[in-house]
């Protein structure tokens, strides 16, 4: 981002032990680096001001949701004082680190300040990383830390007090989990070079009972990679969701649509694959009796639900559609007995509340003011009272990396000589020529009752060959970084970190659609890994005999890896959507 971050952070109020009434919404706790994370939104601080000036009496306005950040200084001086470093740069597993974070004491002063702040908020927070590499153009670290969220509704203050410490030093112990650190090892930088500091922010949303979560969540980015009908890369893309943003983050769930044009459905071949392709679950934060205590889980005060629960709470009248199977079409509203699906259409069709426009607006002035494409997440909470505008809570803006190498890939190439594969649906646009290593799944080994293995095996080589510096092209099937195992490999970034070009292909038995839409994907177009959708139907399928001659370094019970005396040549060419990979 341009230097005036700096301006930003330099600006921010010191914390003065109120949160919601204080005079400021966005403050600091201690003397330190805010992160990445928290400069970004410092940086549009003022600008949604301002927007919301612009907008005046609108039926949706636009904020930033109050937070503090626990600045860097506090995070040395928890480790120094507990004498944690030993144990930060260990091979410990994750839930060994954690716990010995857990056991170590905050700082003093700090310590007081969290107790002023959860002695008058009663009401969810969010605890987010805010990490210093964070700030770097090429390694956003998108969804490597934790954010853990919690209830805060426990009647007696020590109560909601120790869930805040616990949730603050799981945050702290992530900075050091094996993801983490694996993802480190992909970029320059070190894991001793980190520092984290930690966002507590309100959580926008409302409460159903014993849940809590926003009409809308949703990730906006300003250039897409893979337009569908009339809409240009330049036109941006939009996933909306229900219920908390980690749907669509992490498991890829929602509603993809261009804001060029809302009201074209999401590419399939029918309604009815629409249909099944749909969100049919959401995440709240649970405010009833509390689960098992387990301060090391991220989601230990988050659950799933399905939309039949959001149905009874009484949400879905303004994002949903009900399927028709006699007419195959879906009709507005949640009236008729079908299936419902959240295709947001009252909202992007109907325009009952502008979310569209100022999301194009949001967009603009973000991308403006960084110098570059822009992702940001954001939340909606929507209200039916005309004298109360609904809210759109902007919770993060991070710069998109668009290469605009010239990369050519013509028709006759995806049928030429030395083929391994050809796609006509890629992400990225590059040209390598160092790549000698392969990692892929075993056709005959895949089950998608095993995928979790598989991930456990290509975490192990990935480790290997990024100790040995050895760029590598990764094969398997399904979805990568999906979090079902049902529907693809469910690895998250830290595993595969080391591969350079990745290939999702498809198998005679089993078809997967291709995703595009959670950090995992971020943080591959960031890094600028080349992405290759491969299925069966392509001019040049998987040359798998081809792979089954070459030297083999290591072969696993799912998984195995090979090494090339030459390297190959892998090309992607976003502007065709086109790409191979030759021999």
């Amino acid at each position: 981002m341009k230097p005036v971050l700096g301006g930003s952070e330099r600006s921010i109020s010191r914390f003065d032990r109120h949160f919601f009434d204080g005079t400021q919404n966005f403050t600091v706790i201690g003397s330190g680096s805010i992160g990445g994370k928290a400069k970004g939104m410092a940086f549009v601080h003022d600008l949604l001001e301002e927007y919301n000036r612009s907008l005046g009496d609108s039926p949706l306005i636009v904020n930033i949701p109050t937070l503090t950040v626990i600045a860097g200084d506090h995070f040395e001086h928890f480790l120094k004082q507990n004498d944690l470093y030993e144990v930060a740069y260990s091979d410990l597993p994750d839930d060994r680190m954690a716990h010995a974070f857990q056991k170590a004491d905050l700082p003093p002063d700090l310590v007081g300040d969290l107790r002023a702040l959860i002695d008058q908020v009663h009401s969810p927070l969010a605890v987010r990383s805010s990490s210093y590499l964070e700030d770097a153009m090429f390694q956003p670290f998108a969804s490597v830390y934790t954010t853990k969220m919690i209830p805060n509704n426990q009647p007696d203050t020590d109560s909601r007090f120790r869930r805040l410490i616990e949730a603050v030093k799981y945050v702290y112990a992530s900075t050091f989990f094996r993801d983490a650190k694996n993802y480190i090892g992909a970029t320059t930088h070190s894991t001793e070079e980190e520092r984290m500091a930690v966002i507590i922010q309100e959580v926008v949303g409302q409460r159903h009972g014993d849940r809590f979560y926003p009409h809308i969540c949703g990730v906006a980015r300003s250039y897409n990679y893979y337009p569908f009908g009339h809409a240009a890369p330049e036109d941006g893309v939009v996933d909306l969701a229900l219920g908390l943003g980690r749907i669509i983050v992490e498991d890829g769930k929602g509603w993809t649509y261009s804001p060029a044009y809302p009201n074209t459905n999401p590419p399939f071949n029918s309604v009815g694959d629409l249909v099944d392709s749909s969100q049919t679950e959401f995440w709240s934060i649970h405010m009833g009796p509390p689960p098992p205590y387990d301060p090391i889980r991220e989601t230990e005060w988050m659950m799933r639900y399905n939309l039949a629960v959001a149905e009874e709470d009484q949400v879905l009248d303004w994002i949903a559609s009900t399927y028709d199977p006699v007419s195959e079409r879906l009709e507005i509203g949640v009236y008729g007995r079908g299936p419902k699906v959240l295709s947001f259409a009252p909202i992007l069709q109907l325009d009952q509340v502008p979310l569209n426009r100022v999301l194009r607006e949001i967009m603009a002035l973000c991308k403006e003011a960084v110098g570059s494409d822009v992702e940001i997440e954001f939340a909606v909470n929507l209200e039916t009272r005309w004298d109360t505008p609904s809210r759109l809570g902007f919770l993060q803006v991070r710069p998109m990396v668009i290469s605009q190498a010239a990369v050519e890939v013509s028709e006759a190439d995806l049928t030429g000589e030395n083929l391994l594969l050809s796609s006509t649906n890629i992400l990225g646009n590059g040209d390598l020529d160092e790549i000698r290593d392969i990692v892929y799944v075993k056709p005959d080994s895949f089950s998608t009752l095993k995928t979790w293995l598989m991930a456990a095996e290509i975490e192990a080589l990935n480790f290997e060959l990024l100790h040995q510096k050895r760029p590598y092209l990764l094969i398997g099937f399904g979805r990568w970084g999906t979090t079902d195992p049902l529907r693809g490999i469910p690895v998250n970034f830290g595993q595969i970190s080391g591969a350079k070009a990745i290939v999702e292909s498809t198998l005679p038995s089993m078809y997967f659609s291709f995703s595009q839409g959670s950090h995992f994907f971020h943080n591959m177009t960031s890094f600028q890994i080349l992405y290759f959708y491969v299925s069966d139907n392509e001019a040049a399928p998987l040359d798998w005999e081809w792979l089954e001659r070459q030297r083999i370094e290591a072969d696993k019970t799912y998984t195995r890896w090979i090494s090339l005396d030459q390297p190959l040549r892998i090309k992607a060419d976003a502007r065709q959507k086109r790409g191979v990979v030759l021999k």
